[in-house]
């Protein structure tokens, strides 16, 4: 539990660390639609995907987020991977034609394997965005950007604010939970709970005994941030200023370029339905990946620069 890196600020001065939070929240909805887009042939979506990968990969190292911790967290991504491989052995897509391998009377196609794996693919790139997010950004920040986007929203007197710093505590409170989760299992095990061995009927009551302290020590913390934030005078319908003011700088620009050019891209494959006996596919993926590549080496010399002034 203790290796899940979502909703945990890990502090570093790196490239995406100093970007604007705002900028920040942009760039992981637009990659995020350029994920979910859809592409005609699966060897389009899983070349584009791969291209995603890497570019996910070299933001992972730039911002210095333990790639090791995140693979660890990915792990309870398992179930659902052999839950969703079950469902599509069982009813596999309209178009299914190509089989695979039988098992005893059940055909297995290839197109049903492919649309488990552009699931899995999706799934793990949107958790990897979702974690560089909440790894970069203190929670403060994260606040103040979803505040600046519901801003229009306050017109129809809808709680901006409220809903940022909503947004904001449950991102926080994720990592804490986890903790908190970790230590009563611990906790429970050492009283002679076994939460991996033994029969359903068994297991579910050890699943009991954790969720039950979970709930109460979950509620105990939410009085406690309550009662601190009211013994700090904190009223969100009060005018409020701000220590830290958030500034769009020229990094942030450079950023939102790339990330509007990427979602751009996506959309012109998927729309004019490219696919490998396209002319300019080939050239054009190659100039996407040399453009990564390039981005990643002048983010580097920029983040040396910094460390060594």
């Amino acid at each position: 539990m203790t290796n899940v890196s979502l909703g945990r600020y890990v502090p570093y001065n790196s490239f995406i660390h100093r970007m604007d939070a705002r900028n920040k929240i942009f760039c992981l909805i637009a990659l995020m639609v350029a994920v979910f887009i859809s592409y005609p042939t699966y060897e389009i979506t899983f070349i584009v995907g791969g291209a995603f990968a890497v570019f996910v990969f070299a933001l992972l190292m730039i911002s210095h987020v333990s790639v090791k911790d995140i693979f660890k967290s990915l792990r309870v991504l398992w179930f659902f991977i052999i839950v969703l491989l079950i469902i599509n052995i069982f009813i596999p897509p309209r178009d299914a034609s190509n089989v695979a391998f039988a098992m005893g009377s059940v055909n297995v196609y290839w197109e049903a394997i492919f649309q488990s794996l552009k699931i899995i693919l999706r799934l793990v790139l949107m958790i990897e965005l979702t974690m560089i997010l909440t790894a970069t950004t203190k929670p403060l920040d994260l606040t103040y950007g979803l505040e600046w986007y519901l801003t229009p929203l306050k017109l129809i007197k809808f709680p901006a604010h409220e809903v940022a710093m909503t947004i904001s505590i449950a991102l926080r409170f994720i990592p804490t939970l986890l903790d908190e989760t970790d230590r009563i299992m611990k906790a429970q095990s050492s009283r002679g709970v076994d939460f991996k061995h033994g029969k359903i009927s068994s297991r579910l009551k050890a699943i009991v005994s954790l969720i039950i302290p979970l709930f109460i020590s979950a509620f105990q913390r939410s009085e406690e941030l309550a009662d601190s934030m009211e013994a700090r005078g904190y009223d969100p319908k009060a005018k409020r200023t701000r220590y830290h003011i958030l500034r769009f700088s020229l990094n942030d620009l450079f950023t939102f370029l790339l990330v509007g050019a990427i979602m751009s891209g996506t959309i012109i494959l998927s729309h004019y339905e490219f696919n490998l006996q396209t002319q300019s596919f080939i050239p054009w993926y190659c100039l996407i990946l040399i453009c990564i590549f390039i981005y990643v080496i002048i983010v580097g010399i920029i983040d040396a620069t910094r460390r060594k002034a």
